[in-house]
């Protein structure tokens, strides 16, 4: 096997390679909308899947997602980028059923043993998942890539979606953040190991618990925390929802060793900061919010956790710390304090 370091051949890392909301996202409102009755949750509201319905009470949820390595080991990538797939799929409340492997890999330069690693970790991720990976597809390039296209079903009734959060709901996320500034700092020689391995647990952990607790306490509205940060899909939400949110800065939970590499600079990347310089658009800041804290709900991540709006009296059925709640006010501001 190759003897390489994944994350020096990218050009960044994991979600953090998506493109800038405030760019992506006016192109993507600009596409004529399909006008389909079965289309139930399309790219309109920007969720994490499509939700296309096949019979009354039955629909299929579909996502794709796949990025450059965010850590150097193989098989760890490549669990990681299958988790972080499939967690589309529980972020509407669904089962995953099948996956597609996509793969770009420079195959002459780094040998078929490493990429056997990358595709047996997202192969043992999609197991545990219950999830068939049935083929896939493969490119030559010289940056490496690794995700899956998911297809899982859903009860329409018991649908999770983003645009149903309610004034009063209480907001739960269930992983804590900080993977994309310990992955950074990682890659710059300033996190260690227990640091890192904390991180990869973190991502390689699936939402399918979290899915069915939100579901099972009669959550209607959740999504995923990914390369956007915390504040930036909680706005999408909030916007969705045509209602405001608020974030408590101090109940946020972060890995061991996060803030310090905010603080320092080490584990900021350049995803964190275009995240943060859009989320101010929206986001009011209170003077008591340190600048590390700011850069943390704006962290980059990949395979984050749900986050998950319900009836506060209903918050602890679901696995996770509740760090602020949903508001009366103008749809999608977002207040930290």
């Amino acid at each position: 096997m190759a003897t390489v370091a994944l994350t020096s051949l990218s050009h960044g890392a994991g979600c953090g390679c998506k493109l800038p909301a405030a760019e992506l996202l006016p192109i993507v409102a600009a596409l004529e909308v399909p006008d389909d009755e079965r289309l139930l949750v399309g790219s309109a509201t920007a969720d994490d899947a499509a939700v296309f319905q096949l019979a009354p009470g039955v629909a299929l949820v579909q996502t794709v997602d796949f990025f450059t390595p965010i850590v150097d080991d193989p098989y760890d990538f490549g669990r990681i980028a299958a988790t972080n797939a499939l967690s589309d799929v529980y972020a509407m409340g669904g089962t995953p059923v099948t996956a597609l492997n996509l793969v770009a890999f420079p195959l002459d330069r780094l040998g078929g043993d490493l990429l056997g690693e990358i595709l047996r970790g997202g192969l043992e991720a999609a197991s545990a998942a219950g999830c068939t990976v049935v083929g896939g597809h493969s490119i030559d390039d010289p940056e490496p890539k690794y995700g899956m296209a998911v297809t899982g079903t859903v009860d329409t009734g018991r649908m999770l979606t983003n645009d149903r959060a309610r004034p009063g709901d209480a907001l739960v996320l269930t992983k804590p953040l900080g993977v994309g500034a310990i992955t950074t700092a990682r890659k710059r020689g300033e996190a260690g190991d227990s640091e890192l391995a904390a991180a990869v647990e973190t991502m390689s952990e699936l939402n399918a618990l979290a899915s069915a607790a939100a579901v099972g306490a009669g959550a209607v509205a959740a999504t995923d925390v990914t390369g956007f940060g915390l504040v930036g899909h909680l706005h999408s939400m909030a916007l969705q929802s045509g209602v405001a949110a608020e974030v408590q800065a101090a109940a946020v939970p972060r890995l061991d060793g996060a803030g310090e590499v905010l603080k320092s600079g080490a584990g900021v990347s350049g995803g964190t900061r275009r995240n943060l310089d859009h989320a101010r658009e929206w986001t009011e800041f209170a003077p008591t919010v340190a600048g590390w804290q700011a850069l943390l709900v704006c962290d980059a991540t990949t395979s984050g956790g749900l986050l998950v709006a319900l009836a506060p009296e209903l918050a602890e059925a679901v696995p996770g710390t509740v760090i602020g709640r949903i508001a009366d006010g103008a749809p999608g501001a977002v207040r930290v304090f």
